[in-house]
């Protein structure tokens, strides 16, 4: 029956005269490597115009980008906005701002406390949020040095400094690379991070070479260490499609963006240059000394152009003419917020950076563009909220082996506040209502007001204050039901 239908088939398509389409090979170059990419997207942070020509001829692009087309013997100001800067620093910031002090699920830490002020805490998140989203992902790397500190140290590796090792799809090993220079030679230490042990291993260009070579490494030996850990967690925020198994960087899609608004800004600069007042002024006009010759001119307020005097028999041909370019500013405009806003697209609201695209948009307009802030904003405390648990149990766990206990079993939990919570007057107008209607206890009012702004210490003082003001501190608070009189 089979050889029937597939006879049928064929007689269909010799008699409609269909012909197979032949296998097609589809050959796609990548534009950059994965060390190259990260480079870029860095050197796009960095965010200065010199630095971004040199790339962009190193590179050898297509598609006539701004920054690599732009010519070397003509005076044009090339300008660089600083807008990729500013985007990953707002989210860091507001990251930053969001964050929350770290919760035990058993017992209160004492141990995390002095490590959290040692590293600090803070600003470490701060720097691993700012690196990742430039580069794509990363990986936080602790480290033992009693001569520095009794407690366990921690630094972030961004993407071009780190290799991960996979098995199944899981992470198996953490690679992280320092360069060091030696008698003008370069090179490379990798340090191999895996479970119950760290490797160490030195390399000229491809070639390994003994740890004694660099004197501050002749030290360094293979270790292991108790407890089922790595002394390393990854980090990253969005996942690569084009890189497997790395990380994906906010630049990757908007670098073309960022060229065509550094572009739009450079035209709009350069048109504003040449759009200048220019004095026309015959030569029999031209000020001039006691001595004939023309004064000097400042350059600013005076500065014109000389031209030919004329027969002197046409009294027009003797007069200054003033010009001054007609600039389309509306055009330059409109360009100008066309691609900031695509800059933005995806990322930001122009409103959290103060700027406002479209004073005729409804509020409701407005309040759903500033919403893609805080997408973007969960995104990142979704992923931080994932990796700083592992990170903590990590770092308490080689201070354990430090002290040479046994690793203990550590659940903390890692909450960052609400995005675009109200403001204290707000907040103060609220409590006040769910007070007046008894629906709120003077404990959850004071941790309402104040949250994290204030210390446990605090908090109970305020909470005795207000009590005793209420009459109630000699007593434990009434309860619902108080008020009823028994009859019997």
């Amino acid at each position: 029956m089979g050889k029937i239908g597939e006879r049928v088939k064929a007689m269909i398509r010799d008699w409609l005269q269909i012909q197979s389409a032949p296998q097609q090979s589809i050959i796609i170059s990548e534009e950059t490597s994965f060390e190259a990419n990260v480079i870029k997207n860095k050197i796009w942070y960095r965010g200065v115009a010199g630095e971004l020509q040199q790339l962009y001829r190193q590179l050898n692009t297509t598609g006539g980008r701004f920054w690599a087309s732009v010519p070397t013997d003509r005076k044009i100001r090339r300008i660089h906005s600083g807008l990729p800067s500013v985007i990953v620093d707002t989210l860091t910031y507001i990251v930053k701002a969001d964050y929350s002090p770290e919760v035990f699920g058993d017992e209160g830490n004492t141990d995390w406390e002095n490590i959290e002020k040692e590293i600090d805490f803070a600003e470490l998140i701060g720097e691993a949020v700012s690196q990742t989203l430039v580069t794509g992902d990363g990986a936080f790397k602790i480290s033992v040095d009693p001569e520095i500190s009794p407690y366990p140290l921690c630094e972030f590796y961004p993407a071009d400094r780190v290799k991960f090792d996979f098995k199944r799809g899981r992470i198996t090993a953490i690679r992280f690379y320092t360069n060091y220079v030696q008698k003008s030679v370069k090179y490379t230490l990798e340090e191999i991070y895996s479970k119950n042990k760290v490797e160490y291993h030195l390399f000229r260009g491809e070639h390994e070479v003994s740890l004694k070579t660099i004197k501050e490494l002749s030290e360094y030996k293979p270790i292991t260490f108790a407890g089922d850990f790595i002394m390393a967690v990854p980090f990253k925020i969005y996942s690569s499609s084009k890189y497997p198994g790395r990380g994906k960087s906010i630049f990757d899609n908007k670098t073309d963006d960022f060229d065509a608004y550094d572009e739009v800004i450079s035209q709009w600069m350069d048109a504003v240059r040449r759009g200048r007042v220019q004095r026309y002024i015959p030569d029999d006009l031209i000020p001039r000394n006691s001595k004939g010759e023309m004064q000097e001119v400042s350059a600013f307020g005076a500065d014109y152009i000389k031209i030919d005097s004329g027969s002197g028999t046409d009294s027009s041909e003797q007069k200054i003419q003033v010009v001054q370019p007609d600039i389309n500013y509306e055009a330059y405009l409109s360009a100008y917020t066309s691609t900031l806003d695509i800059c933005l697209q995806g990322l930001l609201s122009p409103a959290t950076l103060g700027i406002d695209l479209g004073k005729m948009s409804s509020a409701d307009a407005q309040r759903e563009k500033k919403d893609i802030t805080g997408h973007t904003r969960n995104a990142i405390t979704s992923a931080l909220e994932k990796a700083l648990p592992k990170l903590i149990s990590a770092l308490l766990m080689t201070y354990d082996n430090m002290l040479s206990r046994s690793p203990g079993s550590y659940c903390p939990t890692v909450e960052f506040g609400e995005y675009g919570a109200p403001d204290f007057d707000s907040r103060v107008d609220v409590v006040n209502k769910a007070a007046t209607a008894g629906t709120m206890s003077v404990e959850a009012q004071v941790e309402e007001l104040w949250g994290d702004s204030k210390d446990k210490k605090w908090k109970e003082e305020e909470i005795k204050r207000i009590n005793t003001m209420k009459g109630l501190i000699s007593g434990a608070p009434p309860k619902v039901g108080d008020e009823i009189v028994d009859v019997e």
